[in-house]
């Protein structure tokens, strides 16, 4: 690498992706390598469970943190999630970020044959059973949504007794596309991640709907995780090919859609992902353009990237480079 560029007050994960699950952790494995803060997965269907990869990725890594974006709430229990957040974070304490949200009525409905029904109403009760659990030990909860009575303490057959309440490191965190959603995790969440939003979104809607949110709840506000397509390629032409590849049919979806045209683009209405949508969202450019992009990403409000490095057909060194990139970012803060 030609040179350094320090960072404060950003953490840099990235989105690991692979089919298998050999395959993810040996991807996580790299990004801790290459020094970075956080090795993101995704969830859904019948896609690796994320919990179940980072519990063996624990064992295999020295500091990378770890984190879900999203878990969705409608096909498990918030228990059940937790009973996967304990193990790791028993093993690797203090470095899950538990990311959960509704995800989309067609998937939902689609796949899980569940009804989608008041999405925000739900995640908020979700969110209540999670931090209860996770960060206070036990839960007694009982909503129009979900009901949860359970403690973190072991069974009274257990070998030992804690001499003090059982409680774990865990950070809960939820998806936001729109104010509603960002407002409510102002409210009740430690972050709010968001998903192919350009930046200038996040700084006229996120952020304000995150404060206010927390103004309610008399807080500071929480983290903002901002996911964000990077590659560094100075080809515009293959970086623009590459975005249309891997991102565009996500204005298909309602709230993707909804959320494009609330940022300017009225084009998305009909599913359209532009030039103009690409250019907004994508962080492209040398080594040293990237680096100055990235560096601004705090004074717009973001607290964490989240990188999804693009694959360009004809150069496949390009992730790789921004990988490296991205672990030095990362340790010069």
């Amino acid at each position: 690498m030609s040179r350094r560029y320090l960072l404060k007050d950003l953490t840099i994960g990235t989105h690991v992706l692979a089919f298998d699950a050999r395959s993810l952790i040996d991807g996580i494995v790299a990004a801790d390598r290459a020094g970075l803060n956080t090795a993101w997965l995704v969830s859904g269907g019948t896609s690796a469970d994320p919990l179940a990869v980072f519990a063996v990725a624990a064992g295999e890594t020295e500091q990378i943190g770890f984190g879900t974006s999203i878990i969705p709430t409608f096909p498990r229990h918030p228990l059940a999630v937790v009973q996967g957040a304990i193990v790791v974070d028993q093993l690797a304490p203090g470095r899950l970020k538990l990311g959960v949200g509704p995800s989309h009525k067609p998937g939902i409905e689609g796949m899980y044959g569940f009804e989608f029904t008041r999405p925000l109403q739900h995640l908020r009760e979700y969110l209540t059973i999670l931090k209860a659990t996770l960060q206070e030990g036990s839960v007694s909860f009982h909503g129009e949504r979900l009901h949860a009575e359970a403690s973190l303490q072991p069974p009274p057959m257990a070998p030992t007794q804690p001499q003090q309440p059982v409680t774990t490191q865990v950070k809960v965190m939820a998806s936001a596309l729109r104010p509603n959603a960002y407002r409510l995790c102002g409210e009740v969440a430690d972050g709010a991640i968001s998903w192919v939003s350009p930046l200038h979104h996040l700084e006229r809607v996120a952020v304000p709907a995150l404060e206010e949110g927390a103004r309610k709840a008399g807080r500071e506000r929480p983290a903002l995780v901002s996911h964000v397509p990077v590659v560094v390629s100075e080809d515009a032409e293959a970086v623009w090919a590459a975005s249309q590849a891997q991102l565009g049919f996500y204005p298909n979806a309602p709230y993707y859609s909804a959320m494009w045209q609330d940022a300017g683009f009225p084009e998305a209405a009909d599913g359209t992902f532009s030039r103009a949508m690409s250019d907004a969202l994508v962080i492209q450019g040398s080594e040293q353009e990237v680096a100055e992009r990235i560096r601004g990403l705090p004074s717009a409000g973001v607290n964490e990237m989240l990188a999804g490095v693009l694959n360009l057909e004809g150069d496949p060194s390009a992730a790789d480079r921004t990988i490296e990139l991205l672990g030095a970012l990362a340790q010069e803060q």
